[in-house]
This record gives C-alpha cells, sequence and structure tokens, in this order.
C-alpha cells in the first residue's frame, strides 16, 4: 500500500525529549515500512525515518524559534504536501491532528480526491492561545464532518463537540523490542514524567509521595513558549524540590526515559483533565513499571485496574494505594501493553481502516464504525449502537473502581 503520512511540523521525528504526536508517527511509519508498506512522511529535514522523507524546511518550527501561534509556516508546510499529493498517486493519505495550526487540515483535504484520513490526537478547542479561546473551530465545522477521522481512545471521541465523521478508534502502541527493562532491581522512589502544566497533576503527584513517604523523582520538560507552563513549574513545583524526597532530574530521552522507568517503583498519574490518552503509561507497563492514575479520560481504558496498576478518585485515594504498589505483577503489566498497546496491534488497526476508507471513498458501503472489539465475527454494528454501548461501559468501569475502593478502604 502507498501511504503518505503529514506530520505537524514543530518537533522532530522521534522527538529530543517530549512530544507525544510525533512519537505515535515515528513509530507508526517504521512498523508500516517494515511490513513493506510504500511510506512518504511529510515532516522537517532532520527527521528520522525509514520512509521517504519530503522536507519544505530544515528543522521543526520550535528549533528555530516559532511560536505556537505563529501559524504561517505551519500552513506553509501542509499546504506544500497537499499539493505534492495531488501530483502523486497515493493509496491513502493519513493526516494528524495535535496543535490549532493542523486545523487548516480540513479545508485543505477536502477536496482531495486520495483517500484520506485524519487521527485526531488533541482535544478541542484548537482555537485557543494559551488560556485565550476563540470561536474558529466551529468556523471549521464547514469541512470537518465529511471527513474521516479516527478517535485515539473512546473518551476522546466521547468528548468532541461536533458530529465529525468517526471511522474507528486505534490506540497506540509501541515497539515492544525497544521498551525492555533495564534494571535487575527496582529503585526505592517513584516517578512522574510530561509535561510541566497544570493539568498533568505534577503537584498533586508530589504532594500524595510526601503524604505516603515515600520518594518520587520528577522528569520532563517546561515549554518555555508558555508562561502557563513557566509560572506553574516556578511557583508549584520548584519550591518542593529537595534532591531528597523530591528531585528533579529534567527532560530525558528514549534511553534515559527507559532507564528511569525500568527502576521506579510506579508512576503516580494525577490528570486533572479528560486526557485523550497517555503514552506515558504504557511505556510504563511496557517497562514493568505499575500505574497509579486517577480514573479520568483514557485511563481506565489503558489500566486494568489491581492487575496491571491502579485507579484512583483523588489523591486520598492515592496515598492509600501507592503502599499496596507490590500486588501488581510487573510480568503481566507488560503483557497487557504487547497484547493491547503494541505498534504492530495499531498497525494492524490502522491498515483495516485505511481499507474502509478507500473501499468508502470508491463507492463501496462501509461497514458503521469499525471497533472490532464491540462487534461478534461477521456482524457489524450501528454507529449509535456503539456509542451506546461504549458510554455506559466507560462508566461503569469508573463506578466500578470507584466502588472496590471504597470496599478495600
Amino acid at each position: 500500500m502507498k501511504i503518505a503520512h503529514i506530520a505537524p511540523p514543530w518537533l522532530a521525528i522521534p522527538p529530543k525529549n517530549y512530544g507525544g504526536t510525533e512519537v505515535v508517527i515515528y513509530n507508526l511509519v517504521e512498523e508500516q515500512v517494515a511490513r513493506g508498506h510504500e511510506v512518504t512522511l511529510f515532516a522537517p529535514g532532520n527527521t528520522k525515518t525509514s520512509a521517504k522523507l519530503v522536507s519544505f524546511f530544515p528543522k521543526p518550527l520550535i528549533e528555530e524559534g516559532v511560536p505556537w501561534h505563529g501559524h504561517l509556516q505551519a500552513y506553509y508546510h501542509l499546504h506544500k504536501s497537499v499539493e505534492y499529493i495531488k501530483q502523486h498517486k497515493f493509496d491513502i493519505l493519513h493526516t494528524h491532528l495535535s496543535s490549532s495550526s493542523d486545523m487548516y487540515i480540513f479545508p485543505l483535504t477536502a477536496p482531495l480526491a486520495t483517500p484520506h484520513v485524519t487521527t485526531l490526537h488533541s482535544r478541542f478547542p484548537f482555537d485557543r492561545i494559551q488560556s485565550w479561546i476563540g470561536k474558529a473551530d466551529e468556523l471549521y465545522m464547514e469541512w470537518a464532518p465529511s471527513l474521516p477521522m479516527v478517535a485515539i481512545s473512546e473518551s476522546a471521541r466521547e468528548e468532541v463537540p461536533y458530529p465529525l465523521n468517526f471511522v474507528g478508534v486505534v490506540h497506540h502502541g509501541l515497539p515492544m523490542q525497544q521498551y525492555l527493562p533495564t534494571a535487575r532491581k527496582r529503585g526505592d522512589f517513584f516517578v512522574w514524567l510530561g509535561r510541566f502544566v497544570a493539568d498533568k497533576g505534577t503537584h498533586l503527584a508530589i504532594e500524595a509521595a510526601k503524604r505516603a513517604g515515600v520518594k518520587i523523582v520528577l522528569a520532563g520538560t517546561i515549554d518555555r513558549h508558555q508562561h502557563e507552563s513557566v509560572s506553574y513549574f516556578n511557583d508549584m513545583i520548584k519550591p518542593q524540590i529537595d534532591n531528597d524526597q523530591v528531585k528533579y532530574v529534567g527532560p530525558v530521552n528514549m534511553k534515559e526515559k527507559i532507564r528511569l522507568l525500568s527502576r521506579a517503583q510506579c508512576f503516580l498519574n494525577p490528570i486533572e483533565w479528560e486526557e485523550p490518552f497517555g503514552m506515558v503509561m504504557i511505556e510504563a507497563m511496557a517497562l514493568g513499571c505499575p500505574v497509579i492514575s486517577f480514573a479520568r479520560g483514557a485511563a481506565p481504558e489503558i489500566i486494568v485496574h489491581r492487575k496491571t496498576g491502579f485507579l484512583v478518585q483523588n489523591v486520598n485515594e492515592m496515598v492509600r494505594f501507592i503502599p499496596r504498589i507490590d500486588e501488581i505483577d510487573r510480568q503481566v503489566a507488560r503483557q497487557h501493553v504487547e497484547r493491547n498497546f503494541s505498534v504492530r496491534v495499531m498497525s494492524e488497526k490502522y491498515v483495516k481502516t485505511y481499507n474502509q476508507v478507500i473501499k468508502t471513498a470508491k463507492g463501496v458501503p462501509a461497514r458503521q464504525f469499525s471497533d472490532v472489539s464491540l462487534r461478534k465475527p461477521g456482524k457489524s454494528l450501528p454507529k449509535t449502537t456503539v456509542i451506546k454501548k461504549a458510554v455506559p461501559a466507560r462508566v461503569a468501569q469508573a463506578a466500578k473502581v470507584k466502588m472496590e475502593v471504597n470496599a478495600r478502604n
């Protein structure tokens, strides 16, 4: 299959430190090439890839000092990519909606003859700059509802406030051969890893560790282009770093991240938003590091309560479960990722979605909402049926977890 991917032009592929969307694109492209597909990737010139690389800038925009709200070069990247695709033969175009400037994908690809699908990596609204929120998202619904979309979790699909044309849900996946535990013996610390923003709950992870009397290591990035990220770190996090119970090791690359998660007792994930996925959760479990997470966003789809970690409702419950982390079988946690969140599984699901989109573009009636986990073999469910089944299932899971927590504590 001839596949084209248009990546956002902001961060390196693969990312040097942080970049959830960029990690997913890199892993997916490498797996597709390994499986014999002919892949073209539109990305900055210093991208590392086994695919054919087409670039319009030598470096990612962030490395060139372009702020996130400086959209003109980002639009140029998307426009030139689509123009290239119009002039060449591809079976499918796969685009990725991650940041505000990616909204240009909708008007640019709406008239495109090549079959195309877009993965929604982030949450609406996209018309925002830090705390300011505009109304342009509604304007782009002129094109968006007609274009095939993929959600990265059931939770993410449910959160969308617009009638988008979702053709499936595909969870992210990891190259399991790369995520091999490096430590024979665990350290005596817990870990938090991510971007320093309030929604990620770093301050709550510190609070939980202190109250439970355990050490915590913080690793992650401060977005110097966002005032809120800098202020959050300086005001809420930095004063608590004592290099004893609370230690900050800075940003970590892939090798450092694997070593850190391999040694940690557990990854604490007290998120304060409906996170669409959460790559670090599957990265941790793949390395045999259990996860204690607030039961928000996609966490109930990723973590199996009391088998690969614990789902909790608040800091109080997180504190109560921290001493019970040795109840989790670390090998079971890794096997769970292998079966459900490997790059092999992700690639297979995307190819099925591509074929469905291609058939629809040719006028072949499409099956309704292709999440095979909700269908019996040989039978398809109408979209409304899936919605009715998926929503209560997630709600029931959260309710069940809360009842178990209350009963055990």
